[in-house]
């Protein structure tokens, strides 16, 4: 019998040795990849597709997204709102979109936030480059400059997602896509 050396045993043992003289970072690296998103049904939420399915899951941070016919299915991760007060769960739709959206801050920002002034389209623009606004006043599925928020409680009440995956998002849902926030 001999003994043969194969990628596969020569990749573990490497990693291995790293875990040996390193053990704390083949720690923090399976922990920096863990996801916590949970898997959702749309038919746990909903009758039918419709037009196009979001469910916005803010305690796993990840918006579920199922097209018309149910061969699309795509999870993002997302921001949150930051506190409970802030959290409006329920049943709602997408009433409009907008590339390139402007930023005013709502009653309540303004209320703790007097300085705050309306942000054009642009790079500093909280908003990101796509907006889709629900029916309900100032709650926005959108994009943001401000790729920390990603994956935490940062909003006053919207659902953030990166600019790339907003882009990608807002060509698949059409106005009228139903959308659940739990």
């Amino acid at each position: 019998m001999t003994n043969r050396l194969t990628r596969r045993a020569a990749l573990g043992g490497l990693a291995g040795s790293i875990a040996l003289a390193a053990p704390g970072l083949a720690l923090a690296q399976s922990r920096r990849n863990t996801s916590s998103f949970s898997m959702q049904d749309w038919r746990d939420h909903f009758d039918t597709l419709g037009k196009a399915t979001l469910v916005a899951d803010t305690a796993s941070r990840a918006l579920h997204f199922w097209s018309a016919d149910g061969s699309d299915y795509r999870i993002y991760p997302t921001s949150v709102p930051i506190s409970e007060e802030l959290t409006k769960r329920g049943y709602t739709s997408i009433v409009r979109k907008k590339v390139g959206p402007s930023w005013t801050p709502t009653a309540s920002q303004m209320e703790r936030y007097p300085d705050w002034k309306p942000i054009p389209p642009g790079p500093e623009n909280p908003l990101g480059t796509h907006a889709m606004y629900l029916s309900w006043p100032a709650y926005i599925i959108h994009g943001t400059h401000d790729t920390r928020k990603i994956g935490r409680p940062s909003s006053d009440g919207c659902i953030g997602l990166y600019n790339e995956k907003i882009e990608e998002l807002y060509a698949l849902c059409p106005i009228g896509t139903q959308v659940r926030v739990i």
